[in-house]
């Protein structure tokens, strides 16, 4: 015990970690105390961000998902992670399956089966059509689509490629900070400027998976009441929750090989069987054909839907849905980020960018139109009351009369729970672990004490939205905390050009390097190489 709090104390950033500490203490006390007038506080806050700023969210995200394409298929691509003949630390899957479940995780399972369910009903102003008409189910899953594809991952990218960058090729810290080493050096990203953007993003990173583990808890309470009749009060609901943050903090201990990279590879493996089931017993054609239309006006109306704000109406809509969701990513591209350049040693910026943007869209797609398109069918056809449920038990029900329609309807719900609490640990220990990255001054492998700590802390605060704020509250968390990384991610990509612009000529050298050295590898040495770059 006294070795542990030894490393502890020597690894820690104390100025990020004690002001992130506190200032998390401090917030969990206020909000313990004053449920309802902090949840107050937090709406009139969101309300005037997406008022007065919605154009910076709307803005931001477009730029990201530019800068993203481009480095898909621009020279910038061909860069690696690391030393030229470095291989990947691990395999495409698992490689996939994290940063998968780490980065849409949580939110998956909660909208999934509801949001094209709310838009089938209260029509997005873009669409303009009949509320529950065919022409509203189309534009419902449009906008889901929209919602959960390409522009959900890019602020991972934009924030995770710079630093694995410079962490793997000039030794710089693990932290957030680190974006900004294209304008003031590495060597100097001890100064105030750089402790002020990790202490932000530890913030953001509290605020924002409190908000996903807020989401998810309550959808994993509400399906116990629903399916089982087990109801808690508030007492029961932290209990609850702190036995799920005892579950992702085992996982965050274990390490990146042995905890997440297990847990991942299994939470896939559930999400996609749960996807095909549900397709195969589903309205198979309502969802092929409703589908095909919302996929084809997804992809021809894309850039008109990035930066559409709905003035005319006075942007609500758009600030409820687009920028909430925007909001949300941001928040969470501090932890993602990171965790996406920790993951993400030895490949190019290419083969991460491509992961994110064609492998994780290329998943998120068929499941939001097979749960959307389920949940629709059977509110059109009267299968099963899914608009009256959720509006007597609450959006986090959606997925629960679903599956009660569907043949083997009690097991899929079981599956369905099943894949709640893993894609709730999933999230949660990949942000755990960024965590403890961001206040050690970027050690790859925090202390267990740090990680506990840092776990502790976010079910706690988890716990207190669900139980003084419910949604709304947790809706105002994301864009609150949000906002300063749609900022960051722009400076992240303004120092990517500048870092990138230089180093061009470069590029085909390392490319030459990687090739010949590869030629020359035996078979048994990659394999070695690639299982050792990354012990954890």
């Amino acid at each position: 015990m006294k070795q542990s709090l030894g490393r502890f104390f020597d690894e820690l950033d104390p100025t990020v970690f004690w002001i992130g500490f506190l200032v998390s203490v401090v917030a969990i006390g206020i909000f313990f105390m004053n449920p309802s007038e902090s949840a107050a506080v937090m709406d009139s806050i969101n309300s005037f961000l997406w008022n007065e700023f919605m154009w910076v969210y709307v803005l931001a995200m477009f730029l990201m998902v530019a800068f993203s394409l481009w480095l898909l298929v621009g020279p910038w691509g061909k860069i690696k992670l690391g030393d030229p003949d470095e291989e990947p630390a691990f395999s495409n899957l698992e490689f996939f399956a994290m940063m998968f479940s780490a980065g849409i995780a949580a939110g998956i399972v909660f909208w999934g089966p509801a949001e094209a369910l709310f838009h089938y009903d209260t029509v997005p102003p873009y669409v303009g059509a009949e509320s529950q008409s065919t022409e509203a189910a189309v534009g419902a899953l449009q906008y889901t689509l929209f919602h959960w594809g390409i522009s959900y991952w890019v602020p991972y990218l934009v924030i995770g490629i710079p630093i694995a960058y410079f962490a793997y090729r000039h030794d710089a810290p693990m932290r957030i900070s680190t974006v900004i080493a294209p304008f003031i050096g590495i060597d100097n990203l001890d100064g105030a400027l750089a402790k002020t953007i990790d202490i932000l993003a530890v913030f953001a990173t509290i605020g924002g998976i409190a908000t996903t583990l807020g989401f998810v808890g309550s959808q994993f309470l509400t399906g116990l009441e629903y399916d089982y009749g087990i109801t808690f009060g508030d007492a029961g609901t932290i209990l609850v929750i702190s036995g799920l943050t005892i579950a992702f903090t085992v996982s965050v201990v274990l390490g990146v090989r042995k905890g997440i990279r297990m847990l991942s590879l299994f939470n896939l493996g559930l999400f996609g069987l749960l996807c095909l089931a549900v397709f195969a017993l589903g309205p198979t054609n309502f969802i092929m054909n409703v589908g095909s239309q919302a996929i084809g006006g997804y992809i021809s109306e894309f850039f008109q839907m990035s930066l559409y704000t709905n003035a005319e109406g006075g942007g609500e809509w758009v600030g409820d849905w687009t920028v909430f969701y925007w909001a949300w990513v941001f928040s969470w591209a501090a932890f993602g980020g990171l965790f996406v350049a920790r993951i993400s040693r030895g490949r190019t910026v290419r083969q991460v960018t491509a992961t994110a943007l064609l492998g994780a869209t290329a998943a998120t797609v068929p499941w939001f139109l097979t749960m959307g398109g389920t949940a629709i069918f059977f509110e059109q056809s009267g299968t099963a009351p899914m608009l009256t449920t959720v509006g007597e038990y609450g959006v986090e029900v959606s997925g629960f009369p679903l599956f009660e329609g569907l043949p083997f309807g009690a097991v899929l719900s079981a599956v369905f729970m099943l894949l709640v609490v893993t894609f709730f640990v999933t999230s949660a220990d990949s942000s755990t672990l960024a965590l403890g990255m961001l206040t050690t001054g970027g050690a790859e492998r925090p202390s267990t004490i740090n990680r506990v700590i840092w776990g502790a802390l976010m079910g706690v605060l988890a716990s207190l939205l669900i139980v003084g704020g419910g949604i709304d509250a947790l809706r105002s968390a994301a864009i609150i905390t949000g906002g300063p990384f749609a900022i960051i991610g722009v400076l992240a990509i303004i120092g990517m050009c500048l870092e990138f612009q230089q180093i061009r000529p470069l590029l085909q050298s390392d490319v030459d390097r990687s090739d010949s050295d590869t030629h020359h590898r035996s078979p048994e040495s990659t394999s070695v190489q690639s299982t050792t770059v990354d012990d954890d």
